[in-house]
């Protein structure tokens, strides 16, 4: 995952604006690209952020897009996270795509868990 810092048009202090570029090895075969907002505080491990991200690639050998909506804040280092399947943003054989997805962070490292629904393929 690669989180490149952005020019914020109103730079508040504790504002940031990313941009992400990911990829997804497993199940999930795929690239992704987004845009996150965070602000910090001045409590130490106080902090939120939102992020959209476009995920294109094959899902269970299943090959489209969808879109991904995070959520989440951090309350004195206790997190709180939740990240979706935007409703009806599969396409080709992703339509119908339901779902959300989990970060797991393991000694810096970043792992995915995905619990999905897929439509009919038609």
């Amino acid at each position: 995952m690669k989180l490149t810092p952005q020019r914020m048009v109103n730079n508040e202090e504790g504002l940031a604006r990313m941009s992400i570029d990911k990829r997804f090895h497993g199940d999930l075969e795929a690239t992704s690209t987004g845009e996150m907002l965070s602000a910090g505080t001045s409590v130490k491990g106080s902090a939120g952020y939102v992020a959209i991200e476009r995920v294109t690639g094959t899902l269970a050998g299943r090959s489209g897009t969808f879109v991904l909506q995070h959520t989440g804040t951090m309350n004195r280092g206790t997190p709180d996270l939740t990240i979706t399947v935007v409703p009806d943003s599969g396409t080709g054989d992703l339509t119908g795509l339901a779902g959300r997805m989990s970060i797991n962070i393991d000694e810096g490292k970043h792992s995915y868990g995905f619990d999905y629904t897929l439509g009919d393929p038609g």
